[in-house]
Protein backbone atom coordinates (compact mmCIF):
# COMPACT_ATOMS: atom_id res chain seq x y z
CA UNK A 1 0.00 0.00 0.00
CA UNK A 2 1.70 3.25 -0.99
CA UNK A 3 0.62 6.56 0.51
CA UNK A 4 -0.50 7.84 -2.62
CA UNK A 5 -3.65 5.00 -2.06
CA UNK A 6 -4.14 6.34 0.95
CA UNK A 7 -4.39 9.96 1.21
CA UNK A 8 -6.71 10.97 -1.71
CA UNK A 9 -9.35 9.02 0.72
CA UNK A 10 -8.56 10.87 3.95
CA UNK A 11 -7.41 14.63 3.01
CA UNK A 12 -9.88 17.15 2.00
CA UNK A 13 -10.12 16.86 -1.76
CA UNK A 14 -11.32 13.46 -1.55
CA UNK A 15 -12.72 10.60 0.65
CA UNK A 16 -8.62 12.10 2.85
CA UNK A 17 2.76 21.11 28.50
CA UNK A 18 5.26 20.99 27.17
CA UNK A 19 7.13 23.67 25.33
CA UNK A 20 10.10 22.59 23.58
CA UNK A 21 12.54 22.18 20.33
CA UNK A 22 11.48 19.08 18.19
CA UNK A 23 12.40 15.94 19.58
CA UNK A 24 15.79 14.00 18.50
CA UNK A 25 15.11 10.53 18.19
CA UNK A 26 16.42 8.42 21.37
CA UNK A 27 18.50 5.98 20.79
CA UNK A 28 16.70 3.00 21.95
CA UNK A 29 15.25 -0.42 20.17
CA UNK A 30 12.23 0.75 22.02
CA UNK A 31 11.33 3.15 19.52
CA UNK A 32 10.51 3.16 15.71
CA UNK A 33 11.11 6.32 13.42
CA UNK A 34 8.76 7.88 11.45
CA UNK A 35 9.95 10.69 10.14
CA UNK A 36 13.84 11.50 11.06
CA UNK A 37 13.56 15.40 9.47
CA UNK A 38 16.40 16.43 12.46
CA UNK A 39 19.10 14.55 10.39
CA UNK A 40 17.95 16.23 7.22
CA UNK A 41 16.29 12.55 5.87
CA UNK A 42 12.73 12.39 4.04
CA UNK A 43 13.70 8.67 3.26
CA UNK A 44 10.01 6.96 1.82
CA UNK A 45 7.89 9.89 2.66
CA UNK A 46 5.98 10.66 -0.28
CA UNK A 47 3.87 14.04 -1.42
CA UNK A 48 0.62 14.30 -2.94
CA UNK A 49 -0.85 17.19 -4.12
CA UNK A 50 -4.99 17.83 -4.61
CA UNK A 51 -5.24 21.87 -5.23
CA UNK A 52 -2.48 23.76 -5.76
CA UNK A 53 0.38 22.42 -3.81
CA UNK A 54 1.44 22.86 -0.45
CA UNK A 55 4.91 23.41 0.01
CA UNK A 56 7.50 20.58 2.10
CA UNK A 57 11.01 21.53 2.74
CA UNK A 58 13.87 20.71 5.25
CA UNK A 59 14.29 23.86 7.34
CA UNK A 60 16.42 24.86 10.48
CA UNK A 61 14.01 25.93 13.62
CA UNK A 62 15.68 26.38 17.00
CA UNK A 63 18.50 24.73 15.98
CA UNK A 64 16.91 21.80 14.75
CA UNK A 65 16.21 20.81 11.24
CA UNK A 66 12.62 20.22 11.12
CA UNK A 67 9.31 19.81 8.05
CA UNK A 68 8.25 22.98 6.80
CA UNK A 69 5.08 23.52 5.22
CA UNK A 70 3.88 26.34 3.20
CA UNK A 71 0.16 26.49 2.20
CA UNK A 72 -1.40 29.21 -0.07
CA UNK A 73 -4.67 28.46 -0.67
CA UNK A 74 -3.48 24.91 -1.34
CA UNK A 75 -4.20 21.14 -0.38
CA UNK A 76 -1.84 18.62 -0.55
CA UNK A 77 0.20 16.15 2.08
CA UNK A 78 3.26 14.34 3.35
CA UNK A 79 3.15 10.90 3.99
CA UNK A 80 4.87 7.82 4.80
CA UNK A 81 4.08 3.90 4.73
CA UNK A 82 5.05 2.18 7.65
CA UNK A 83 3.58 -1.11 9.54
CA UNK A 84 3.50 -0.68 13.26
CA UNK A 85 2.52 -3.25 15.52
CA UNK A 86 0.53 -1.11 18.32
CA UNK A 87 1.26 -3.87 20.90
CA UNK A 88 4.57 -3.59 20.75
CA UNK A 89 4.80 0.36 20.27
CA UNK A 90 1.66 1.90 21.18
CA UNK A 91 2.81 5.47 21.34
CA UNK A 92 2.97 8.14 18.59
CA UNK A 93 5.47 11.40 19.24
CA UNK A 94 5.75 14.45 17.23
CA UNK A 95 6.26 18.03 17.86
CA UNK A 96 4.56 20.82 15.97
CA UNK A 97 4.38 24.61 15.50
CA UNK A 98 2.38 26.78 13.30
CA UNK A 99 3.69 30.45 12.76
CA UNK A 100 0.34 32.09 12.43
CA UNK A 101 -3.35 31.18 12.74
CA UNK A 102 -6.09 31.24 10.20
CA UNK A 103 -8.41 34.19 10.61
CA UNK A 104 -12.16 34.54 10.38
CA UNK A 105 -15.52 32.77 10.90
CA UNK A 106 -15.56 29.20 9.91
CA UNK A 107 -17.42 25.47 10.47
CA UNK A 108 -14.10 23.28 10.12
CA UNK A 109 -17.16 20.29 10.51
CA UNK A 110 -17.84 21.08 6.83
CA UNK A 111 -15.79 20.96 3.50
CA UNK A 112 -16.62 24.80 3.46
CA UNK A 113 -14.06 24.94 6.29
CA UNK A 114 -12.20 21.82 6.19
CA UNK A 115 -8.53 23.56 6.78
CA UNK A 116 -6.57 22.75 9.59
CA UNK A 117 -2.78 24.78 10.14
CA UNK A 118 -1.75 21.15 10.94
CA UNK A 119 -2.77 17.85 10.74
CA UNK A 120 -1.01 14.51 11.75
CA UNK A 121 -2.47 11.27 10.23
CA UNK A 122 -2.52 7.83 11.25
CA UNK A 123 -3.70 5.53 8.76
CA UNK A 124 -4.98 1.82 9.15
CA UNK A 125 -5.38 0.31 5.63
CA UNK A 126 -8.38 -1.88 4.39
CA UNK A 127 -6.33 -3.21 1.59
CA UNK A 128 -8.11 -3.82 -1.94
CA UNK A 129 -11.45 -3.22 0.43
CA UNK A 130 -10.82 0.79 0.53
CA UNK A 131 -14.13 1.30 2.21
CA UNK A 132 -12.44 -0.80 5.23
CA UNK A 133 -10.00 1.97 5.30
CA UNK A 134 -9.91 3.80 8.74
CA UNK A 135 -7.70 6.87 10.00
CA UNK A 136 -7.22 9.61 12.86
CA UNK A 137 -6.51 12.74 12.07
CA UNK A 138 -4.83 14.69 14.72
CA UNK A 139 -5.53 18.68 14.08
CA UNK A 140 -4.10 22.09 14.75
CA UNK A 141 -7.80 23.73 15.26
CA UNK A 142 -8.91 27.09 14.26
CA UNK A 143 -11.98 27.22 16.22
CA UNK A 144 -12.72 23.93 18.30
CA UNK A 145 -11.95 22.96 21.67
CA UNK A 146 -8.97 20.60 22.38
CA UNK A 147 -10.36 17.15 22.77
CA UNK A 148 -13.52 17.67 20.31
CA UNK A 149 -13.94 14.69 17.71
CA UNK A 150 -15.91 14.71 14.52
CA UNK A 151 -15.96 12.73 11.01
CA UNK A 152 -14.14 13.89 8.24
CA UNK A 153 -16.41 16.24 6.08
CA UNK A 154 -15.02 14.60 3.26
CA UNK A 155 -14.43 10.95 4.05
CA UNK A 156 -17.68 10.74 6.83
CA UNK A 157 -16.69 8.26 9.99
CA UNK A 158 -13.45 6.27 8.59
CA UNK A 159 -11.55 9.31 9.17
CA UNK A 160 -12.64 10.72 12.55
CA UNK A 161 -10.78 14.10 13.24
CA UNK A 162 -9.63 14.89 17.09
CA UNK A 163 -8.38 17.89 18.05
CA UNK A 164 -4.92 18.53 19.81
CA UNK A 165 -4.46 22.45 19.57
CA UNK A 166 -6.44 24.98 19.08
CA UNK A 167 -7.03 28.85 19.03
CA UNK A 168 -5.80 29.23 22.17
CA UNK A 169 -2.35 27.55 21.67
CA UNK A 170 -0.08 30.29 21.54
CA UNK A 171 1.52 30.57 17.89
CA UNK A 172 5.23 29.90 17.10
CA UNK A 173 5.45 28.05 20.29
CA UNK A 174 6.46 23.82 20.72
CA UNK A 175 4.39 22.00 21.64
CA UNK A 176 5.07 18.05 22.34
CA UNK A 177 2.33 15.13 21.60
CA UNK A 178 2.01 11.74 22.83
CA UNK A 179 -0.77 9.79 22.05
CA UNK A 180 -1.83 6.28 22.96
CA UNK A 181 -2.57 5.46 18.98
CA UNK A 182 -4.50 1.94 20.04
CA UNK A 183 -6.43 3.25 22.61
CA UNK A 184 -7.44 6.61 20.13
CA UNK A 185 -8.63 3.74 17.58
CA UNK A 186 -10.63 2.27 20.11
CA UNK A 187 -12.40 5.32 21.64
CA UNK A 188 -13.09 6.74 18.05
CA UNK A 189 -13.68 3.36 16.14
CA UNK A 190 -15.13 0.90 18.79
CA UNK A 191 -12.69 -1.85 17.70
CA UNK A 192 -9.26 -2.90 18.97
CA UNK A 193 -6.57 -2.68 16.05
CA UNK A 194 -3.09 -4.18 16.29
CA UNK A 195 -1.43 -2.67 13.05
CA UNK A 196 -1.35 1.00 11.65
CA UNK A 197 0.04 0.94 7.96
CA UNK A 198 0.63 4.95 7.15
CA UNK A 199 1.85 8.54 9.00
CA UNK A 200 0.66 11.20 7.30
CA UNK A 201 1.00 15.20 7.74
CA UNK A 202 -0.71 17.81 6.12
CA UNK A 203 -1.12 21.75 6.63
CA UNK A 204 -4.16 23.06 3.92
CA UNK A 205 -6.26 26.05 3.44
CA UNK A 206 -7.84 25.60 -0.18
CA UNK A 207 -11.27 25.58 1.35
CA UNK A 208 -11.22 29.17 2.92
CA UNK A 209 -8.39 30.80 0.57
CA UNK A 210 -5.75 31.48 3.09
CA UNK A 211 -1.82 31.12 4.25
CA UNK A 212 -0.30 29.51 6.73
CA UNK A 213 3.20 28.28 8.26
CA UNK A 214 3.87 25.22 10.03
CA UNK A 215 6.55 23.32 10.74
CA UNK A 216 6.97 19.22 11.84
CA UNK A 217 9.42 17.60 14.33
CA UNK A 218 10.85 14.09 14.16
CA UNK A 219 8.01 11.71 14.29
CA UNK A 220 8.27 7.98 16.12
CA UNK A 221 6.49 5.32 17.87
CA UNK A 222 7.55 4.33 20.95
CA UNK A 223 6.63 1.38 23.62
CA UNK A 224 6.03 3.46 26.63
Amino acid sequence: MTIKRVMPILTTSVLFLFVLVPDLFPDSSSTVPVGEFSRSSLEEWQSESFVNRTRYSLAVSDGVTVLKAESRSSSSGMGRSIRIDLEKYPYLNWSWRIENKLTGVFDERVKSGDDHAARVYVVVSGGLAVWNTRAVNYVWARHADVGATWPSAYSGERSMHMVLQSFQTPVQTWRHEKRNIRKDLKMLFGRDIRYIDAVAVMTDTDDTRQEVTAFYGDIYFSAE
